[in-house]
């Protein structure tokens, strides 16, 4: 290998080089419809073509997620990481906002009088809100689990759940309880994650409302 074999790219043109490799090395395996660009951006973010299985869509996902794009629903995420991610000007463009509660010291405060986790206590602030939203998970999957709670005793429902958090405990778990519920869903079956995932998703739905990118 030397500096001949690099391609010399500028960065628009790597993430659409990066489109046509994932489409040529995934064939027909991505299916060919409104879910193929949050795929294919999921493969862009993680190099893991293990997506194309494990992303699972609610029927009509996507369509309902982009619905409440358009109509001003904000983006909560349960990790700051999650909410660096998103593209603020294309959401802010739709009309949104994202926000992330788990530093805030009301949060901290009363997950140590609770004796739970912030991420949870994060889900019962975004209730609070009472306007329509896009949670998405990329770490917690305690978060997971309360929206599950929630959304049981129909106290909340939000707009579309993104759950993919990355990891052992509860993972897997968590995820399948949101599976089981009937508000709308974009899940990572089994272990695998993050929320460099769970941004791709926010942002594969947002560049789709215009077509402004692959």
């Amino acid at each position: 290998m030397d500096l001949d074999q690099i391609e010399r790219l500028g960065p628009m043109e790597i993430e659409r080089r990066s489109f046509e490799i994932i489409s040529e090395e995934a064939g027909d395996a991505i299916p060919n419809d409104e879910r193929a660009m949050i795929i294919k951006r999921v493969i862009h973010t993680s190099a893991d073509f293990d997506y194309i299985q494990n992303l699972c869509f609610s029927e009509h996902a996507v369509e309902v997620a982009q619905r409440a794009l358009r109509n001003g629903a904000w983006i909560v995420t349960d990790t700051k990481m999650a909410l660096s991610g998103i593209n603020k000007k294309s959401l802010q463009l739709a009309g949104g906002e994202a926000h992330c509660f788990i530093s805030d010291e009301d949060v901290a405060a009363e997950a140590k009088r609770l004796g739970v986790t912030r991420a949870s206590v994060c889900v019962d602030k975004a209730a609070a809100l009472n306007r329509p939203l896009i949670y998405a998970v990329g770490n917690a999957p305690t978060a997971l689990i309360r929206l599950y709670e929630k959304i049981q005793e129909g106290s909340f429902r939000p707009e579309l759940i993104i759950g993919v958090p990355v990891g052992f405990v509860n993972v897997v778990q968590s995820k399948e309880l949101i599976m089981q519920t009937d508000v709308p869903y974009i899940v990572a079956r089994g272990r695998k994650g993050g929320s460099n995932v769970a941004a791709a998703i926010c942002n594969a739905l947002l560049y789709q409302l215009d077509g402004s990118r692959g």
